[in-house]
């Protein structure tokens, strides 16, 4: 039988390389989300990211460059793409 204290540390080692791993995965994606923006406007329909005044849900736009379905991009390219916006267009 091993002693105790022998047993338990490969435990905890894997116990902490999984925090770690956990807590820089996170870090990863709160970092990455400051780095997107919605674009709105230049969806087809059927493939927008999320959220329209008819839909809570992705693929809710019902036509083409819609003007409150969005897609979610790097930020700065919305700015690149005629007919897009930053915020939802009225239509």
């Amino acid at each position: 039988m091993m002693p105790m204290k022998t047993a338990k540390k490969p435990a905890i080692l894997l116990a902490s390389a999984m925090a770690m791993a956990i807590s820089m995965a996170a870090a990863e994606k709160a970092g990455a989300a400051e780095d997107k923006e919605k674009c709105y406007g230049i969806a087809k329909a059927g493939k927008n990211d999320c959220v329209t005044a008819g839909g809570s849900c992705a693929g809710s736009a019902k036509k083409d460059n819609q003007a409150d379905a969005y897609l979610i991009l790097p930020k700065g390219t919305c700015e690149k793409i005629v007919g897009a916006s930053l915020s939802p267009k009225k239509s």
